[in-house]
């Protein structure tokens, strides 16, 4: 059936996620194909992809390599278990990822999303601590506003209020909280990260440490980057307080680098644009730009060495996934990672594209309800001043009335997302932030 003849009867049984469904519903938006910049909608427009969709389609829609490696992948092995047997694709795909994560972090887990990445991590935090005799470690510390997938794990070291509301007591125990690092009423309007701020970091420190005791701390996971909780930067200095306080008290660093991996900084992964080095890091998205659901953690040689290392014998971590290091998965991410190496798609750094997204960004500074636009890398976001009564309201529609003009930006919260495929050119950036610039001017 085509997706222009969809009735509401073929719309009905399918429940969106993220999804007010009910609204959907009664006026869908719909994309039948999709090639490079663009989505195609049914009836032939286009729709310029501001945001990589999910901030993934790092590579464009349907690159050649990765498609063609999906398709050849598919007529030889279409399915292989990695529970004690195996097949060579996974290994490769490793190896490759290896290569380009820093230093020290030389093997990776893989999974099937960014959620269960996240899951994934906290528990070898978890059988680490433990295998190391510190079995009381079972805190796991997150940040406010902080997004890390929508497993019960992930939501409960998360921070953002809506996702979190619904489950209540239901969620992990033994979980708390560092503040995030936004400050609109003295950093806002900042480009990059602003040369305050890295006291924060002080936080865990000064309360979470004497509060909870570092001998009961397993792990802290923060994003580089907040990306679904508004694109909320860190300030200077940050990252590495932060590094060194978890160092000094055995505590774990987990990156969650969903977003941030695979060059979204201009480098291939945030951690190396930020010369900080954590235990674990989570990736997905990127890794097949989209193509295909693949996952994973990428683990220090201390830690990894722990397990392997650990007296007795046979299973050394008692975790995984049926389509752990599936081959259709691993044909994507090789096809991507291909893709990335041929045209440098993960080192754009600081190039002329970058310094324009970043002036694209700003230039809402004095246009009608922005009240702060922020970036990094090929990442930024403008916040809207909530209308009253109806927050987010008022981002929403900016992301409508976007579509209707052929572009997708997303609304999270009261912010507006963009975060473009890395094959973004200038006149995709013109046209991204000139719609959004004539839209926001028709947003009361």
């Amino acid at each position: 059936m085509s997706t222009d003849t969809l009735d509401r009867k073929t719309l009905e049984p399918y429940w969106m996620p993220f999804t007010d469904n009910k609204r959907f519903k009664e006026a869908p938006r719909m994309v039948s194909s999709a090639e490079g910049m663009y989505y195609v909608a049914p009836d032939g427009s286009r729709i310029l992809d501001g945001l990589a969709t999910l901030w993934c389609v790092n590579a464009g829609h349907c690159r050649p390599r990765i498609v063609e490696a999906i398709r050849a992948q598919a007529g030889v092995l279409d399915y292989a278990s990695s529970f004690s047997m195996g097949h060579p694709l996974p290994f490769q795909v490793a190896a490759r990822i290896a290569e380009i994560a820093p230093e020290t972090m030389n093997h990776v887990f893989f999974t099937n999303s960014g959620s269960e990445a996240v899951d994934t991590a906290l528990k070898i935090a978890l059988a680490y601590q433990r295998l190391r005799g510190e079995g009381t470690r079972n805190r796991l510390i997150g940040r406010e506003r902080a997004y890390h997938g929508v497993n019960l794990a992930g939501i409960s070291v998360s921070g953002i209020p809506t996702n979190r509301k619904a489950y209540g007591n239901s969620l992990l125990p033994n979980v708390d909280h560092l503040a995030h690092t936004q400050d609109l009423s003295t950093r806002a309007f900042v480009r990059g990260q602003a040369d305050q701020g890295a006291e924060l970091a002080d936080e865990l420190e000064q309360r979470i440490i004497p509060l909870h005791g570092a001998e009961n701390i397993a792990a802290v996971i923060v994003e580089p980057v907040s990306g679904a909780g508004g694109v909320l930067v860190p300030p200077q200095g940050y990252l590495q307080r932060l590094r060194d306080i978890c160092t000094r008290h055995g505590i774990l660093l987990i990156f969650d680098e969903v977003i941030t991996g695979w060059g979204r900084l201009g480098t291939p992964f945030a951690s190396q644009f930020f010369g900080v080095t954590p235990d674990l890091m989570t990736f997905a998205k990127g890794v097949t730009s989209g193509s295909a659901p693949l996952g994973g953690v990428i683990v220090s040689d201390a830690v990894y060495d722990t397990f392997m290392n650990a007296p007795g014998g046979g299973i050394q971590f008692f975790h995984g996934y049926t389509y752990s290091g599936h081959p259709l998965a691993c044909a994507a991410a090789m096809g991507t990672l291909d893709t990335y190496a041929e045209e440098n798609l993960l080192h754009h750094g600081d190039g002329p594209i970058v310094r324009q997204f970043e002036e694209g960004v700003h230039a809402f500074a004095e246009r009608p309800h922005v009240i702060d636009a922020r970036n990094l890398g090929l990442i930024g976001a403008i916040e809207l001043a909530p209308r009253d009564g109806a927050p987010g309201a008022r981002a929403f529609e900016v992301f409508e009335k976007c579509w209707q003009s052929g572009v997708f930006v997303r609304p999270v919260g009261d912010a507006v997302a963009f975060c473009p495929p890395l094959i973004v050119r200038p006149e995709h950036l013109d046209q991204m932030f000139g719609t959004v610039l004539e839209v926001l001017d028709t947003v009361a």
